[in-house]
């Protein structure tokens, strides 16, 4: 049987479904593939989208309001993937791809069971662990383009959001611009261990701000999104803190490439 070149994977929240999809690319030769990859929902805070980019620049990825130019692409890609996030319908990929066949795949915590998942998939892949029991009932989610963020404030606000400290969350990850120019990628789900920040492969930025995305999403109950809101701007840079940053950052290269 042959296997269609669009796969849609779906699946909970942090269970790992832009990881597997990452795996799948890492197998192929993306040197020569026509790769694309779709999430729509995601808004103006394409987080996925720029983690997989970074990582696979030759990869086609496409974003809310480009529907039309992946569909136009479709007959000539090698190997389509679409993730739908935990918040949208299973069936919101009907009028994406108007009854293209793909294969259906399902990425699960280990004791889920019996899921409406279960049902749509073709095949049911055993993700990561999470605490599938708590429900989301919130979605916050704020872009940061342009803001450069306090290291050491970043490390002390995500403390403070995957402990609890704004409400229950079950998932959070964000793209932080950070005061010596690196991109830097955080993530978390309730019931994985911790993961330390991930620096993308991306240049450093060290000219004024940066107009490349950054932004934040957390999800989850009970959460207090002004609090959130009013931190996440504390923790930004001034115009002034910025150049700082920058011309220190500069003069530590410059003194590694005379040494």
């Amino acid at each position: 049987m042959t296997i269609p070149k669009i796969t849609v994977v779906a699946g909970s929240a942090g269970a790992g479904k832009t990881t597997w999809i990452t795996q799948q690319i890492a197998c192929s030769d993306v040197t020569t593939s026509h790769v694309l990859y779709f999430s729509p929902g995601v808004g103006n805070v394409p987080i996925d989208q720029t983690r997989l980019k970074s990582e696979y620049p030759t990869v086609k990825v496409f974003k809310d309001g480009e529907e039309v130019e992946f569909l136009r692409h479709l007959p000539s890609a090698d190997a389509v993937y679409i993730e739908l996030g935990f918040y949208l319908e299973l069936n919101a990929v009907a009028p994406i791809l108007d009854n293209l066949s793909y294969r259906a795949i399902a990425i699960l915590p280990p004791h889920l069971q019996d899921s409406e998942y279960h049902a749509w998939a073709d095949k049911i892949i055993l993700g990561a662990t999470t605490n599938s029991s708590m429900t989301t009932t919130q979605l916050w989610r704020v872009p940061t383009t342009g803001q450069v963020i306090d290291e050491d404030s970043l490390e002390e606000f995500w403390y403070e959001i995957t402990h609890g400290a704004y409400g229950q969350v079950s998932r959070a990850k964000g793209i932080f611009d950070v005061g010596d120019g690196r991109s830097l990628y955080a993530d978390f789900a309730a019931g994985v261990p911790s993961t330390d920040f991930l620096e993308l492969d991306l240049p450093r930025h060290l000219e004024n701000r940066p107009q490349r995305f950054s932004g934040i999403e957390v999800s989850g109950q009970n959460l207090d999104e002004a609090a959130m809101g009013q931190t996440l701007e504390d923790c930004c840079l001034s115009d002034a803190a910025i150049w700082q940053y920058q011309q220190q950052v500069k003069q530590v290269l410059l003194e590694e490439i005379e040494a």
